[in-house]
């Protein structure tokens, strides 16, 4: 029966990553390509000015997003439509001012992030991006919570597919230069509204149900600053870099970064199926017993990606198309951070396995302190490392954020929602990880880090993985996997 769950939440997360994985890709294509046009500061511009986007995402949100998948999925208010309408509306009005905030606020936003002033127009496609994205939100959660998982899978991707398409065009045939990226952005949100407003027009009632308003603003608003504290987490380093060096060193790093896309994916489509999982099994007899399985299958899939990236993304970049390498020369001396942005990403998702005790018992006042903390960490190492090793220093700073974080979420929700993880596993599974890290960095070191020894390493990673943590429960599972698709294949 569990092992069914699990495949049901790996089910789920396929058709979710379906979607994710197809858009993300041809998002991260992207960056190879924006490298070959856009040298390091026009990189470092947009990058710092997308970073300020995702601060203002959870600014128009403050948190509405988690409290309707938490509320909508048992509503215990109101209708229906009060349960759509009402963070619906209350997200629109919000966002409606926070974006001509933006507008007027234009010179000093600009002065405090360091932008060129010839850059200023930007601020009308970023206030409109930000709009558009906002009321967005909550008609794509009632698709994930009425399971209509194609129907997401198909605006995510005709978005993602716009975004793309209009960036190239723009970029070679017109000569926009940096401004494509933001129109282009502006577009495939408008064209994500337009999918969606058949759903909202259907679910829209114009009153807000104040009681219910009340309800959802109680749980969702502690969500606001621990938003608001995870965007500095995951942007706060970009400006950072720009204040402690300069814009073409910003752009480097941001290049970089964005290959650990493959792990924030897999994060990504997994958070997608798991939090209607757990909120939809929460009262299920052996719960918390298959939480804790979840965890231990997450960490063994996540330090997977995390091994075959590491050993083989220097080779992956440096591929020749029609000349050119993935990623332009001049940006690949910051390819070693990769391997520390993908552990930032996995320890994110171990906080998102978490989080789950914090929904089910409605102590959402704890996730501001912990971002905060994690918040901190991460900008008082900014600070302190950059200067020391540069962009490196950056990319530890976000990871051990993340790290701090997962044990903070894990000691708190033992208190009032206790799981037996299981720790020995997890611990064997860190310690393969860490068998083969250090041989990787020795070899490394020694300049004897050939493809043939890279395959080696994954060969030892997997049966390090298969030596410590495949049980009997684990075998006699596959074994009657194996004994069905056999009957069925005869």
């Amino acid at each position: 029966m569990m092992f069914d769950k699990l495949k049901q939440l790996t089910k789920d997360t396929g058709i979710y990553g379906i979607s994710t994985i197809g858009g993300r890709v041809l998002t991260f294509l992207l960056v190879p390509f924006y490298t070959h046009v856009f040298d390091t500061r026009q990189f470092g511009i947009f990058s710092t000015l997308y970073s300020f986007i995702g601060v203002l995402n959870v600014l128009m949100l403050y948190g509405m997003d988690a409290s309707y998948l938490k509320f909508a999925s048992n509503p215990v208010i109101g209708d229906e439509k009060d349960n759509f309408s009402t963070p619906y509306l209350s997200v629109l009005s919000v966002s409606l001012l926070v974006s001509g905030v933006i507008i007027l606020s234009k010179t000093f936003i600009y002065s405090l992030l360091d932008v060129p002033t010839e850059y200023y127009y930007l601020v009308y496609y970023i206030a409109g991006i930000l709009l558009l994205d906002a009321v967005s939100v909550i008609p794509f959660i009632t698709l994930r919570l009425e399971h209509k998982a194609k129907k997401f899978a198909l605006f995510k991707t005709i978005n993602i597919l716009t975004n793309v398409f209009l960036n190239i065009f723009l970029i070679v045939k017109l000569k926009w230069g940096i401004e494509a990226v933001f129109f282009s952005n502006l577009i495939a949100s408008l064209s994500s509204f337009l999918l969606l407003s058949p759903e909202v027009i259907k679910k829209i009632r114009a009153k807000i149900n104040f009681e219910l308003l009340k309800r959802l603003l109680k749980f969702g608003l502690p969500y606001f600053p621990a938003g608001i504290a995870a965007m500095l987490i995951q942007g706060v380093d970009r400006p950072i870099i720009n204040h402690l060096t300069n814009l073409e060193t910003a752009g480097l790093y941001s290049a970089n970064y964005k290959l650990g896309i493959f792990m924030m994916l897999f994060v990504n489509m997994f958070q997608y199926a798991w939090q209607p999982f757990f909120l939809q099994n929460a009262e299920e007899k052996n719960a918390k017993e298959l939480f804790s399985k979840v965890l231990t299958y997450f960490t063994l899939a996540g330090c997977f990606i995390l091994v075959i990236l590491s050993l083989f993304i220097n080779d992956v970049v440096q591929i020749k198309i029609f000349g050119h390498t993935i990623i332009q020369e001049s940006y690949l001396s910051g390819l070693n951070i990769v391997p520390v942005v993908l552990s930032g990403y996995m320890f994110l998702g171990m906080c998102t396995i978490f989080t789950a005790g914090i929904f089910i018992k409605e102590k959402s006042i704890y996730v501001p302190f912990v971002t905060a903390i994690g918040a901190t960490v991460n900008i008082v190492l900014n600070f302190w490392l950059i200067p020391i090793i540069g962009i490196m220093g950056a990319a530890l700073a976000t990871l051990l954020a993340y790290l701090v974080m997962a044990f903070i979420y894990f000691f708190i929700t033992q208190r009032f929602y206790k799981i037996d993880y299981e720790l020995i596993k997890l611990g064997k599974i860190f310690l393969s990880l860490t068998a083969v890290a250090v041989i990787y960095y020795l070899q490394y070191a020694g300049n004897h880090l050939t493809i043939l020894n890279k395959f080696l390493l994954l060969l030892l990673f997997i049966i390090l993985l298969l030596i410590f943590n495949v049980g009997r429960e684990e075998l006699i599972f596959l074994k009657n996997r194996f004994a069905k698709r056999k009957v069925k294949n005869a």
